[in-house]
């Protein structure tokens, strides 16, 4: 990708910077709102993305009726309305205001393991997605249980980057550039951190690994996969989901699951892909309208098969 000129960084961060301060003076409210209703028009304006929505939609849900799938794809672009509008209240908010926000308490069981893995001093990976709200996953559990690391691909645009970064290590979250970060992220982990990765997006071939997804097979980064396998990890499959019944966020979660290890690491790198993967995917199917449908999640094919968007028009 060529890089920016700076005019154009300065353009974009002005107006990405102008729309947050705007919104992060009003109530919370009223931002999360507004900002719902600017991305509800987000479809009828760029219609490719509602093609590819509905597309992702026809795959996973072919039993479903297409009024019943346009539902799902309108709570899409409200959901990222949220995500947009709490983002421009990160500044504002108290570690006391986010317990109230989020209901963050884990399971018995889960609290149990939780609790062991500390003790032993293994890492966890939690893997997540653009499922719910993914920043307040972040900044919720610096808050209220402990600061972690998380990998990220840095925005084309480094002010406007360095600006969101301030906004999510507010609690002392430490951002990773997923370039060349494999040791760093091993090391983080064998020390008995915590790694979040985003885990739901198509990857490259040279990246990723085919593992089903919605029962199609779908190109998913494998390098958590391999982070939690030389480092002796648990994986932790983990959401941050809006609860439209009692108006808060809640942590949602599959089990903490075991990286395979039989000494086939290739093997064992697929299987543990495709083991979060499949948490991934269940629960999607409990939010579907809270999941970024707009993504070429089964971009990437394997070889010898068809595209299976088309071709753009």
């Amino acid at each position: 990708m060529a890089k920016k000129g700076s005019g154009i960084v300065r353009i974009e961060y002005f107006a990405a910077h102008t729309a947050l301060a705007v919104l992060g003076v009003l109530p919370r409210w009223t931002a999360v709102a507004i900002s719902i209703g600017i991305l509800r028009m987000v479809p009828m304006v760029l219609t490719g993305l509602r093609r590819i929505g509905l597309r992702n939609l026809e795959i996973a849900f072919p039993e479903k009726s297409v009024s019943e799938r346009q539902k799902i794809l309108r709570g899409t672009f409200t959901n990222l309305g949220r995500v947009l509008g709490e983002l421009s209240q990160f500044h504002k908010f108290t570690k006391e205001q986010l317990a109230d926000l989020i209901d963050f308490e884990l399971d018995e069981e889960s609290e149990r393991l939780y609790e062991r893995n500390k003790s032993e001093g293994r890492g966890v990976l939690i893997t997540t997605g653009h499922l719910g709200n993914w920043e307040m996953l972040v900044l919720g559990f610096a808050a209220l249980y402990e600061p972690i690391s998380y990998l990220a691909r840095p925005l084309d645009n480094p002010k406007i980057d360095e600006m969101l970064n301030r906004l999510r290590t507010r609690f002392g979250n430490r951002p990773i550039n997923k370039t060349n970060s494999a040791m760093l992220a091993i090391k983080i982990l064998r020390e008995g951190g915590i790694l979040g990765v985003l885990s739901d997006v198509n990857a490259h071939p040279k990246e990723g690994v085919f593992v089903p997804f919605f029962g199609v097979p779908a190109c998913t980064l494998s390098g958590a996969a391999m982070f939690a396998i030389r480092s002796n990890s648990l994986i932790f499959p983990t959401f941050c989901v809006w609860d439209k019944s009692v108006k808060r966020y809640k942590f949602v979660h599959g089990p903490l699951l075991e990286p395979a290890n039989t000494g086939d690491r290739k093997q064992d790198i697929i299987v543990t892909t495709a083991a979060y993967t499949s948490e991934i995917e269940k629960i999607i199917r409990q939010y579907p309208d809270q999941w970024m449908w707009i993504h070429r999640r089964w971009k990437t094919r394997p070889p010898g098969e068809p595209d299976i968007y088309g071709k753009r028009k």
